[in-house]
């Protein structure tokens, strides 16, 4: 009887060293899990606060769109306006003969690009450069002369102002294009990196995600082993109270009488038990 008294002792002893085990581990894993979780909250916040820059750069970068079309637009109506004022002052100017014997203004430009292409294509000699410039500078004298002379007309003054505004609010769009273009690219390109920041992130909280899954599911694990475990040594109180003579507790009077081979029975004989005994004890309800 002693010995199977004794061996219940160790028993419950080793249940006991089981059950601080499984509840260490269960602390550790569930620590660990807090842990893991609150990783993963800091990842899903910066990953929100990532994914919300790269919103705002994508919301500017499609308004600069938008004003780079709009630029686009007017660029192309200036240029419409320039092209239609030049027409029409080159339609005045063949309207307008010049004073008998002077040389029309188209021919004299045409003058003037072919010895401006001359000057920079040949070689010439000093005297020979210094007669092309003096022509080319009475060439373009001329030119100003007979437009001087022509803007005397209030039409062509007029169309001539006109045709000078339009060509400046051409320039202005298409400068304006350019800019709005290369700011809209410089959003763009911050978007990008954003959402591949995002996209990183994004990768690290799965990761931790699967992780913290799977740290629970341990910590589960030992907080079922380690109730198991109590229960045990519960089990194993009990027969030890039963061994020892003790009077059985009230939730044990509706219980079953054992089997042929009872366990208190062998206890007295001093046999061993199994842990498959003690299960089979408590299935007969007497533990």
């Amino acid at each position: 009887m002693t010995d199977a008294t004794d061996e219940l002792e160790q028993k419950r002893a080793e249940s006991n060293v089981r059950a601080d085990e499984h509840r260490a581990r269960r602390d550790r894993l569930n620590a660990e899990a807090r842990a893991t979780a609150d990783e993963r909250q800091r990842i899903v916040a910066e990953l929100h606060d990532r994914s919300a820059e790269a919103q705002e750069h994508r919301r500017h970068r499609d308004q600069l769109n938008e004003q780079v079309r709009e630029e686009k637009r007017l660029r192309e109506e200036w240029n419409r306006k320039l092209q239609e004022l030049g027409d029409r002052i080159q339609e005045l100017k063949r309207a307008r003969a010049p004073r008998p014997g002077a040389v029309p203004v188209w021919r004299l430009r045409k003058e003037l690009k072919e010895l401006e292409f001359r000057h920079m294509t040949t070689a010439l000699t000093g005297d020979q450069e210094k007669r092309l410039i003096e022509e080319m500078k009475r060439l373009e004298a001329a030119i100003r002369d007979q437009d001087a002379e022509l803007r005397q007309d209030p039409e062509v003054e007029q169309t001539m102002k006109a045709f000078a505004e339009a060509r400046d609010e051409a320039e202005k769009h298409h400068a304006a294009v350019g800019q709005f273009a290369v700011e809209a690219q410089a959003e763009h390109e911050a978007m990008v990196r954003l959402y591949e920041v995002v996209d990183e992130l994004r990768r690290r909280a799965d990761e931790v995600q699967a992780k913290l899954i799977e740290v629970k599911t341990a910590a589960d694990e030992a907080h079922r082993a380690h109730i198991a475990s109590i229960e045990e040594v519960r089990d194993i109180e009990k027969m030890l109270y039963a061994a020892r003579g003790g009077r059985a507790p009230p939730s044990w009077a509706d219980a079953q009488p054992p089997k042929e081979e009872d366990f208190l029975a062998r206890l007295k004989k001093g046999e061993k038990v199994s842990t498959e005994d003690l299960l089979e004890l408590q299935k007969s309800g007497r533990a």
